[in-house]
Parts: structure tokens; sequence; C-alpha cells
């Protein structure tokens, strides 16, 4: 394991305008650019406290998928163009099936989503990544 002082840290994570950013950009519904996905269709993101929760409808063969509620906390996202920074966030859903683990930053006002599915049903599928970007409806 490799430990560093605070003074060898990329200053923005001490900087306390880190810890103060504001949600705007990450909160609200966003919709799939792909209207044909066989993923993710909506993603709501909210803000309650310190905590986000997150609402996920998947593209089901008979209909939207609903789900599972996560509640997460917010990363800094130190890897914006220009230096600015955001918040990201890291969620991971549960079902019995699999597990869906999700990384979502906003880019240039698009929603990013990166998603690793691992499935632990015995289906002998495969687990896979997938990204996928997304807007806000008007």
């Amino acid at each position: 394991m490799d430990f560093q002082q605070i003074g060898h840290m990329d200053p923005a994570l001490t900087d306390p305008a880190t810890r103060t950013l504001k949600a705007d950009k990450l909160t609200g519904r966003w919709l799939n650019t792909n209207p044909d996905t066989r993923g993710i269709v909506e993603c709501v993101i909210k803000q309650d406290g310190e905590l986000f929760s997150i609402d996920v409808t998947g593209a089901g063969p008979d209909g939207p998928i609903h789900w599972p509620t996560c509640r997460t906390k917010p990363l800094a996202n130190l890897e914006e163009e220009a230096g600015q920074r955001t918040f990201a966030l890291s969620a991971t859903f549960e079902f019995s099936f699999m597990k869906a683990e999700t990384y979502i930053r906003v880019n240039k006002g698009v929603l990013v989503i990166v998603l690793f599915a691992s499935f632990h049903d015995g289906s002998r599928r495969s687990d896979y990544v997938n990204r996928e970007f997304f807007y806000r409806p008007q």
C-alpha cells in the first residue's frame, strides 16, 4: 500500500471550494440520447443534504424496469477541462441476478454514465462495461 503526505496530494482535494460545490449541473431528470437504448433510459438525480438519491429506469423487453433507488455521497470531479471542478457520483445497484456499478458525471452539459455490470445468477452471461450519454428534457 502506498501512502502520501497531504503536501503531495492534488491541492484541489484539500481546497474548501471543492467541498462546497453546487450540484445544480448534476441534479435533475436526464434522458438517454439514444432512443433505442437497451440499457438505461432515464436517470433522476436529487440532492438531499449531503447525500444524493439516484433513480434509474432501464429498458426491458416488456417495458421500463425501475431500478432500486440508490443513495450515495458525492465525489469531487477534478478532471474537468480548464480547471473546472464539479461533482461526480458512484452508485451501486444490487439485483438478484446482477450488480450494476455506475460512475456518473457531467461533461460539457451532457450526463455520462459508465456502467459495469456483473452477473451472479449462474446464467454464464458475460460481464460488461457500457457508457451512455444523457440530456435534460426541455
